[in-house]
Formats: structure tokens, C-alpha cells, sequence
């Protein structure tokens, strides 16, 4: 709390935004979205007709070096396997079959998985965006901690974790624009625009980010959560540009426009990050949509949104299915496969999703 309170961007008691006009999310406005929500005809088009392609990932794909020294793997939402000159970065890592507090109840994964989190391999450090349920995860969290990888979280995040049991020398906790080293990795909390909280009281008393990893040949950046704001460009000119961005593109709404970014809002956040860099640098890797529903837009949407927003602007993307590494030096093939997913609508919520295994979850016990 000593730091939290020194903090530049704590007043009045809590964290606050970068500056600019907001609408944070209240109590009447979610009141206003939960019909909408639970609405039958808007809960079929919310699911996909069909299961999701999964990439069959295996522990050998992983153990082979990337050739470029930068590999992706989109676990689906807003996890990515960051792979960046010899370090092993798993961001938001979420392998629950539900993002919420209960086991029973809260939004259920629209795929399984793509690969067990025991055969991941190797991680040198775990990057938290910020303390919601679709980001930090209570199991997985619990899980990553027995293998004594180091946690790098938002200033205030790191009280969750050690009410969780894990030791506080795991844990780095940062404050906008301050850095961390893991081996030649340069870890960098950067500001967004978004809020926090894991019960209905939002006491605002943990950070949020986005983040720059760096090391000597590559960078990246990962939005977290976040509305569109112009900071973009002051984070692009201090840290970039990038070899890719991993930006949030979905589970966007009219009842909170401030604090999630539409496509075309993210691929503006894409260019802001890179400057006067060439477009055809650095690749966009759209996240934070096709596993859970969080939202009243369909399922596909924001990769639809997004591919043609990018073909427009000259910019190159990579919209993998879920678990497919790809190394952006290289790009990735396109492959609309949502579009298959989504020719049809289910007779009912959920038919066509194909449930996560529990054996390959295997995350049950740590509730």
C-alpha cells in the first residue's frame, strides 16, 4: 500500500486512467447489458455453429527453437507463449474451463485448450495484464508457481498471489513505465485504459497495464485490456517499434466503449505503436476474443472486423487458431477458418463447442 499510495497514477484513493475522457463501467450500465446478454437469439449468435479448430500443438513444436528467434502461440483470448531470444514468456495464461469465480457457473470456454499446460516447457516468466477473471486465473496461476517460474505483475496484483501461497520472492510487481530484467529480457509495464477488480465492490486498488518485452534482437507488445487512448504513440516513440503486437480486439460494447477497443480501434493502436516504423514491419496478433463470451457481438466478428481493417491499411496480421505457433519474421499463411465455424448458427447456446477435457485441464483441485 506505501507504493501503491506513491504511485503517480493513485488520487483519490484509487488507480486512474491515463488522461482523457472516459466512461468508466458502472453498476447501471452492466444492469443495462445483462438483458441483452441473456437473450436467446442473442446467446445463439454468440456461440459458434460448430467447434473451434484447435492447432495440434505438440511438446516437440514447442522444444524446437524458432528459427527467427521470435514465435508466438495464441493459447486463446488473450494468453500468448511469447518465444523471444532464447526466453520463454507466458502472457495472461488462463486454462480454466470457466473465467470466473465459481467452477459451476460464468463464462465456459468455446474451445478445449490447445495444449496441456504441463507441456508447455519451460517458462521463464509469467506477465499478468491485470487482476480480472478472463486474465488471472487462480489454478493456472497456482499451477505456474510450483515450477518456480518468477511472476511480473501490476503494481497492487501481487497481493492476490500471495494469498494464493505464492512467495513473495517470486513475485515483481511494477508500476507504469518501470522495468524488470528475466535473463536479457527487458519487461516494461506501460499504461492502458481500463479498470480492475475480481467482486462486485471495485475498491480500484490494483493496477492494470500493457506491456513491452524486449530483448537484444526483438520486441513486442501486449495490450492487456484496454479502450483507445492516444498514449499509443508516446509508448510506440519510447519503446518501439515492434517486431508484433498483441492487441485486444474483442468483447467490445456501446455499454462500455472506454475500456475495450473495437477492431478498427485496435489496428489504429497497431500503427500508433509503431511509428514512423514501415506498416509491413511488425504483425498484429488480434486477442482477447473467440474463447470466451463476454460480449453481445458474435463470436467471430472481431476477427472479421479486424482482417479487413488491416487489408485496408496495408498492414500485416496473423489470426492463428488457437494453439498455432507462427514466427512473425516469417507471417502465417491467411486462413479464415472462423468462417467455416460460423456458416451456421446452432439450433441452441452452445451446440457445435467442443468442452475442454478435464484431463487435459487438469486445473479442477486448485479451486
Amino acid at each position: 500500500m506505501a507504493r501503491i499510495r506513491r504511485s503517480p497514477h493513485f488520487a483519490g484513493g484509487v488507480f486512474v486512467n491515463p488522461p482523457g475522457p472516459e466512461r468508466t463501467p458502472s453498476t447501471r450500465s452492466m444492469l443495462g447489458f445483462l438483458p441483452t446478454y441473456f437473450r436467446k437469439e442473442e446467446r445463439v449468435r454468440r456461440a459458434p455453429a460448430h467447434a473451434i479448430p484447435v492447432h495440434p500443438t505438440t511438446v516437440a513444436d514447442l522444444a524446437e527453437p524458432a528459427e527467427s528467434g521470435l514465435r508466438l502461440t495464441w493459447m486463446g483470448h488473450s494468453g500468448v507463449l511469447t518465444e523471444i531470444d532464447g526466453h520463454r514468456v507466458l502472457i495472461d495464461p488462463v486454462w480454466s474451463e470457466r473465467c470466473s469465480p465459481f467452477a459451476f457457473a460464468g463464462p465456459r470456454r468455446l474451445h478445449p485448450v490447445p495444449i496441456p499446460l504441463a507441456e508447455t516447457g519451460r517458462v521463464d516468466a509469467v506477465v499478468i495484464s491485470h487482476d480480472h477473471y478472463d486474465h488471472l486465473d487462480m489454478p493456472t496461476v497456482r499451477a505456474l508457481a510450483r515450477t518456480g517460474t518468477e511472476f511480473v505483475v501490476p503494481l497492487g496484483v501481487g497481493a492476490h498471489l500471495e494469498h494464493w501461497g505464492i512467495a513473495a520472492g517470486q513475485i515483481t510487481e511494477l508500476d507504469w513505465h518501470e522495468t524488470t530484467f528475466v535473463g536479457e529480457l527487458t519487461l516494461t509495464a506501460t499504461p492502458a485504459r481500463h479498470f480492475c477488480g475480481r467482486a462486485l465492490r471495485n475498491t480500484q486498488h490494483t493496477l492494470w497495464a500493457s506491456w513491452v518485452i524486449a530483448g537484444p534482437r526483438h520486441r513486442v507488445f501486449h495490450s492487456g485490456d484496454t479502450g483507445y487512448f492516444p498514449g499509443f504513440a508516446g509508448i510506440g516513440e519510447r519503446y518501439g517499434p515492434f517486431d508484433a503486437t498483441m492487441i485486444q480486439i474483442g468483447a467490445y460494447s456501446e455499454f462500455w466503449p472506454d475500456i475495450h477497443m473495437e477492431p478498427e480501434e485496435g489496428l489504429r493502436a497497431h500503427l500508433d505503436l509503431q511509428g514512423s516504423a514501415p506498416a509491413e514491419r511488425g504483425v498484429l496478433l488480434p486477442i482477447h476474443w473467440g474463447t470466451f463470451n463476454l460480449a453481445p457481438h458474435p463470436w467471430d466478428e472481431p476477427a472479421e472486423r479486424t482482417v479487413t481493417a488491416a487489408r485496408r491499411a496495408g498492414v500485416r496480421y496473423a489470426v492463428p487458431r488457437p494453439g498455432q505457433p507462427f514466427e512473425p519474421a516469417a507471417g502465417l499463411r491467411p486462413d479464415a477458418w472462423w468462417q467455416a465455424v460460423a456458416a451456421a448458427a446452432p439450433e441452441e447456446p452452445g451446440a457445435g463447442r467442443a468442452p475442454a477435457p478435464a484431463a487435459r485441464l487438469d486445473l479442477a483441485t486448485e479451486r
